[in-house]
C-alpha cells in the first residue's frame, strides 16, 4: 500500500514524496525529520493508528493531513469522521478494504485531497477542538414540538465537521430556530456526524428525513446522496430529499436548501457559509439575502480552506464577517431578534 501511494502521488507530477512509514510511531519520527508539507495517512496503522498519530501531529507540528481509510466499516467510518474533527484536511477511501491493490479507482480523490491540502490554512487549526462528550444535561423531550418560524441554513465542505463541532454544541436548546445543514460528505459519514453532534449538544440532531415537518430546536442534516430542500411556509414547512443531479459536483449541495429556504422562509432565515473548497452556497446566499434573511461567512483565518466563504462573499455580501468561534453567538443574537425589527435596521456589509 505504502509503495502503490507513493507511486500515484510521484506520477502526478505535481507532488514529491519524502519518505515513507511502517507505522505510526515512525511516522512521528520522520516527520519530525523530514518536515513534510503534507502527511497522508492511513487510518489502520500498528503500534499508533492514525488517530493517535493525528492527534500527536496537530499537537506538535500541526500541517495537512489526508487520511485514508477501508471503505464500508463502520469503525473505520467513525475514526474517520474523528479525525476530521480533530484536525484532518480530508479523507479518501480505499476501495478494497484495508489493502486495496485497485488504490488507482481512486487517483482523482487522492489527487484532489493533495490540491486541497495545497491550499489549506493551518492558522485556521487554532481554535479549541470540539468537545468529545456531552457539555449539556439532556433535554427532555416536548410531546409536540412547535413548527419552525425561522431558519439557519448552514453550508460547509473541507473542514467543515470541525468548525460544526465547535458551532453545533453552542447553540441554546431554546434556539427558536430549526437549524438544517449541508456537509458534503457520503452517506455513511453524515449519519454518524449526527450522532457525534447530537453526544455534544443539547438540541435534537439527526439525518434529515423525507416528509418530515420541520420544527424549532432541531439540527437537520442532509443524508450524503441526496439533495434537501424545504416546502410550505414558516409554521408549516417540510423537508424534501431528492436525488436530483449533482450540483457543483456534489450532492448533497447547498444552494438547492437555500434556494428553497429564500423562497420558503425569506426575511425569517438566516444563511451562514462555512469552510470548503469551490463556491457552493455562494448563489444561495445571494437569494437569502435578496429575500431579506440575513448572513454570515466564516473569515479567511479561521477557516481551513477559504474557497466557499470568499465566493459568497463576492456573490452575496454578507451581514457579519465571523471567526469560527464567534459564529454561534451569532446565530443566537440574530435568533432572539423578531425578524420583521431585523430586517428593517439589516445593517449591510459587501
Amino acid at each position: 500500500m505504502r509503495k502503490l501511494i507513493a507511486e500515484i502521488i510521484e506520477s502526478s507530477g505535481a507532488f514529491h514524496v519524502v519518505g515513507t512509514a511502517v507505522d505510526g510511531v515512525e511516522a512521528l519520527q520522520k516527520i519530525r525529520t523530514l518536515k513534510p508539507d503534507i502527511v497522508t495517512l492511513d487510518i489502520e496503522m500498528p503500534r499508533l493508528n492514525g488517530l493517535q498519530a493525528l492527534e500527536q501531529i496537530m499537537a506538535e507540528m500541526p500541517r495537512p493531513v489526508v487520511m485514508l481509510s477501508a471503505a464500508g466499516s463502520e469503525l473505520g467510518n467513525a475514526m474517520t469522521l474523528r479525525a476530521l474533527e480533530r484536525g484532518a484536511l480530508e479523507f479518501v477511501r480505499k476501495p478494497s478494504g484495508p489493502v486495496s491493490i485497485d488504490l488507482s479507482i481512486v487517483r482523482v480523490q487522492l489527487m484532489s485531497a493533495l490540491e486541497a491540502a495545497r491550499a489549506m490554512n493551518m492558522g485556521g487549526m487554532r481554535t479549541s477542538p470540539p468537545p468529545a462528550a456531552a457539555r449539556h444535561p439532556e433535554p427532555v423531550p416536548r410531546k409536540s414540538p412547535d413548527a419552525a418560524t425561522r431558519v439557519v441554513a448552514i453550508a460547509a465542505s473541507t473542514g467543515g465537521p470541525r468548525a460544526l463541532a465547535e458551532i453545533i454544541p453552542r447553540l441554546p436548546e431554546d434556539l427558536g430556530a430549526a437549524v438544517v445543514i449541508v456537509q458534503h460528505m457520503p452517506g455513511e459519514f453524515t449519519k454518524l456526524l449526527a450522532e457525534r453532534l447530537r453526544a455534544m449538544s443539547s438540541l435534537w440532531i439527526a439525518e434529515a428525513m423525507n416528509g418530515k415537518l420541520l420544527r424549532e430546536n432541531r439540527v437537520y442534516i442532509a443524508p450524503g446522496g441526496y439533495h434537501m430542500t424545504l416546502r410550505g411556509e414558516p409554521g408549516n414547512a417540510s423537508i424534501s430529499l431528492d436525488e436530483s443531479p449533482t450540483m457543483w459536483g456534489v450532492r448533497p449541495a447547498a444552494d438547492p436548501l437555500f434556494f428553497s429556504v429564500a423562497s420558503t422562509f425569506g426575511p425569517a432565515s438566516i444563511g451562514v457559509v462555512l469552510t470548503g473548497m469551490g463556491r457552493d452556497g455562494a448563489e444561495g446566499l445571494r437569494r437569502i439575502r435578496e429575500a431579506g434573511g440575513r448572513a454570515i461567512v466564516q473569515d479567511r483565518d479561521s477557516s481551513i480552506i477559504y474557497g466557499m466563504p470568499q465566493a459568497a462573499l463576492a456573490a452575496a455580501g454578507t451581514d457579519k464577517i465571523a471567526k469560527l468561534n464567534d459564529i454561534a453567538p451569532l446565530i443566537r443574537d440574530l435568533c432572539a431578534v423578531p425578524f420583521i425589527a431585523l430586517h428593517n435596521s439589516r445593517e449591510i456589509a459587501e
